[in-house]
């Protein structure tokens, strides 16, 4: 069954643009990484922590300045605390070995593709078109990180396209997710005042009744008023 748009979506979205932002970073850092491979650790190891920074507290500033339009604030601001603390520990020793940077790097993604796919999943819920290529990014994205963690020195340098790969899908889907919360955003805006209003309606009735207590036997009458 569909659920109410509202279910989740309480208000338009502020900043839904962040989530472009990170994930151009992303792309951008893919793209490097990809077409640089012999990048020493050290220089990968910065740019990744640079990207993880700034994309984590990007994540935490649209987490917490839509907290009361979401839902699902939480996961939004757990994510960016985890990629925040990722950057950091990366800054702070960016002499590390290219297993351990994959191993930061994979465990990441892997977080960010099952959100991906619970995205997805919510996308189809609401009856949201396109949900399908959101999914497809997060298995692909699922697939690069698991890879990435169980085979750091998977083929020498290969590991550095998987990692490369892995954030050019995380970025496409971030980029995705920016363009689907705009048009999300846009919906409220589009409704008639009268379809808000018996929305509206339909919702106190909604709340009485969980109010009260139920009776074995007892139906209740959905029907908004007039």
């Amino acid at each position: 069954m569909r659920k109410s748009i509202f279910k989740t979506f309480n208000d338009t979205i502020k900043h839904w643009y962040i989530p472009a932002i990170v994930g151009s970073i992303f792309i951008v850092v893919g793209i490097y990484t990809f077409a640089s491979p012999a990048t020493s650790y050290v220089a990968l190891s910065i740019l990744f922590s640079l990207s993880f920074l700034f994309s984590g507290i990007s994540e935490i500033v649209f987490s917490l300045t839509n907290r009361n339009e979401m839902d699902n604030w939480g996961w939004v601001l757990a994510f960016g605390i985890l990629t925040t603390v990722i950057g950091g520990l990366l800054l702070s020793n960016p002499a590390v070995s290219m297993a351990t940077l994959t191993f930061y790097v994979g465990f990441l993604i892997l977080f960010r593709s099952i959100s991906a796919l619970s995205f997805s999943l919510d996308l189809k819920d609401y009856g949201i078109g396109d949900w399908g290529a959101l999914m497809a990014l997060g298995v692909i994205g699922l697939i690069f990180s698991i890879i990435m963690i169980w085979n750091p020195a998977f083929a020498g340098m290969t590991i550095v396209i998987w990692t490369g790969l892995a954030f050019i899908t995380t970025g496409i889907f971030s980029l995705y997710m920016a363009f689907k919360l705009k048009k999300l955003n846009e919906l409220p805006q589009k409704m008639s005042e009268d379809l808000k209003l018996r929305h509206r309606q339909l919702q106190q009735e909604i709340s009485e009744i969980n109010k009260q207590p139920f009776r074995q036997g007892q139906t209740y009458d959905h029907e908004p008023k007039p």
